[in-house]
């Protein structure tokens, strides 16, 4: 028993060491010094926005143009965007009768230095800025500041702008539902229960479409971990509503709005979209995937840029839109957003991937910087989570968990199996994920799935990543020692992780040992698991060691995606796809029969008799 525990104390101060190495610099937002700013208005200080209102014409997103001037001008001087527009102390509540608030009680939404389109500024004072603002269900103003990020002096205020209707249906999710021919659409508002009933108007493409009711979840500061979720970071998130399309038809497309009832009888509703229903399990058609880790947000206006950290994100969501004709559905494996507690960053991503989200089923698995928080049950006890503690990723998103706050789940598409795996509660043998895992791979009828896919957010097999190298695992400790004999037992075909920012493929793989030395065509018997690293698709780079390693075929060091499809029971294609320009880096084939899935390897087969 003593022995266990030193091991364990030794396993919680690898990760420790590994969070150092996974640290990414700090969040945009939390660079301001929220609670030491202060108001200094100039007279001969100014800054206008407009248009004064936006989405006229029910556009959830615009550019606003501002034009500002100050008569003391520096480089350090910037400009902050707030939502809602009163965002000084009188809005927020004192935490005692000794304690006041700060100036500033909420980090702004985004920012912008005002010199950044304004090279002349410094000497002229004057300047104009365009940036893109979303509907956040409140107003905005803009406040200019000098002294810098750390010293913030509010030196002018600008009027207040808002969207026609800023409690609008926005940002729908599609998701795949607990059984196979139920989609859920999952949106975000400004309308309580009190206020309007939320509902969804759909129907077969062309026929008849029906109302379907909506369930609303919000959340308080009460609900949330530590700061700056409960603090700076905090905004009020509005409400979500989820709604449960069923008995679709295999492969039929559907349209649908997304809406509310008001109590006087009128209703709001949003634009129209469409998705395709799921093939029925085991279904023969063309199926594809396209699946990534730690994309997070990035801005098209060049505010917010975090140390340069997602400049891969808007590349692969514009990649992803660009081939969304051939993609069926899509897995985001942890690290979704990277708000880490700056709770508007939420509705920006939503906003980022809606033209993805509204139109296939986008799933998600929990990362670090959606539920690591001390103290909380999370399986690693840092603070990646900003407070958040998985509440946000729990409800902005639906996944067809028995316990959303235990995000593991399968989901059957077609010929495909998924088994999603939640590395931020543990995973080891014995734990109730551990016999969730087995339960779900020994259940699947491989006859009529043949494709058997694990993923996760953390390494659970094998990276090159220098973190792992220099810790010697090569993965995140005991990962592999607890799961590789499940892999192997009930042949799953394909893993694939995040966490780490790059790509890398192994060959097919059991017990650190190549069961194949093909590389691009496997045919029959695979004898192991080919595991692929695959979390590039945003944040920054991570570094590959300079130990060469036999089982790493391919690596690449850029931002990408990858793309499963199975053109039928004995067919599947890899495809690794680079943001910038997507197209096809690195690709494999497999090719075999059921009786190639049957067939024994090493610690496969169960046990036989002589008798006859």
């Amino acid at each position: 028993m003593g022995d266990s525990k030193f091991v364990f104390l030794g396993y919680l101060l690898v990760c420790s060491v590994l969070q150092l190495v996974w640290s990414h610099g700090d969040h945009p937002l939390s660079k301001v010094s929220i609670h030491r700013a202060s108001l200094s208005l100039l007279d001969l200080a100014h800054i206008k926005v407009s248009p004064p209102i936006l989405g006229l014409q029910g556009q959830t997103a615009e550019w606003v143009t501002l034009e500002y001037s100050s008569p003391i001008p520096s480089i350090d001087d910037w400009i902050g965007v707030f939502s809602p527009s009163n965002f000084s102390a009188s809005a927020c509540p004192a935490e005692n009768r000794r304690v006041y608030p700060p100036l500033l009680c909420s980090a702004p939404i985004k920012y912008q230095y005002a010199n950044y389109s304004n090279p002349q500024y410094s000497a002229t004072g004057k300047g104009i800025l365009k940036l893109q603002l979303i509907n956040q269900r409140s107003d905005f103003s803009f406040a200019m500041f000098s002294g810098g990020l750390s010293n913030p002096k509010v030196v002018a205020i600008s009027n207040k702008i808002s969207f026609a209707n800023p409690n609008a249906p926005v940002y729908p999710r599609l998701a795949m539902g607990k059984l196979w021919n139920e989609m859920t659409v999952t949106w975000t508002s400004g309308y309580g229960i009190n206020e309007a009933d939320p509902l969804v108007q759909w129907g077969p493409k062309g026929g008849d479409h029906i109302h379907s009711p909506a369930g609303t979840l919000t959340f308080t500061k009460d609900s949330l971990c530590g700061a700056p979720a409960r603090t700076v970071g905090w905004r009020d998130p509005g409400f979500i509503h989820t709604s449960y399309l069923k008995e679709l038809w295999p492969n039929r497309i559907y349209e649908y709005k997304i809406g509310h009832r008001l109590n006087n009888g009128t209703y709001i509703w949003s634009q129209n979209y469409q998705f395709r229903a799921a093939p029925f399990p085991g279904q023969k058609s063309l199926q594809r995937v396209a699946i990534f880790g730690d994309m997070g947000k990035d801005e098209v206006d060049g505010s917010n840029e975090y140390n340069n950290f997602q400049r891969g994100s808007l590349n692969t969501t514009q990649q992803l839109i660009q081939d969304l004709e051939n993609i069926d559905m899509v897995f985001h494996i942890g690290d979704i957003s990277y708000a880490n507690g700056y709770l508007s960053q939420w509705d920006q991503f939503t906003a980022q991937v809606e033209p993805i989200a509204s139109a296939v089923p986008y799933m998600i698995a929990s990362g670090s910087h959606e539920r690591d928080w001390p103290g909380t049950g999370s399986f690693y006890e840092n603070m990646d989570s900003g407070g958040e503690c998985g509440v946000l990723a729990q409800i902005m998103f639906y996944v067809p968990a028995s316990n959303r706050a235990k995000f593991w789940y399968p989901i059957d598409y077609g010929m495909f199996r998924f088994r999603i795996a939640d590395t931020e509660h543990d995973w080891r043998e014995g734990t109730e994920q551990y016999k969730f895992i087995e339960h779900c791979l020994a259940s699947v009828d491989r006859q009529k799935q043949p494709w058997l896919i694990f993923l996760a957010h953390r390494v659970l097999g094998y990276s090159s990543c220098i973190c792992y190298a220099e810790e010697g695992s090569f993965a995140e400790p005991m990962g592999r020692e607890s799961l590789q004999k499940l892999w192997q037992k009930y042949k799953v075909d394909i893993a694939i992780y995040g966490h780490v920012h790059n790509y890398e493929r192994t060959c097919p793989i059991y017990q650190n040992i190549c069961t194949s030395e093909e590389k691009h065509h496997y045919k029959g018997t695979l004898n192991g698991t080919i595991h692929i690293v695959a979390g590039g698709a945003g944040a920054s780079l991570s570094t590959f060691t300079s130990l060469k390693t036999k089982w790493s075929i391919f690596k690449d060091y850029d931002h990408g995606f990858v793309k499963l499809t199975a053109f039928d029971h004995s067919n599947l294609l890899f495809e690794y796809k680079k943001s910038r320009d997507g197209k096809v880096y690195d690709s494999f084939k497999i090719s075999r029969d059921y009786r190639d899935i049957l067939a024994c390897t090493v610690d496969s087969c169960p046990r036989t008799t002589l008798a006859s």
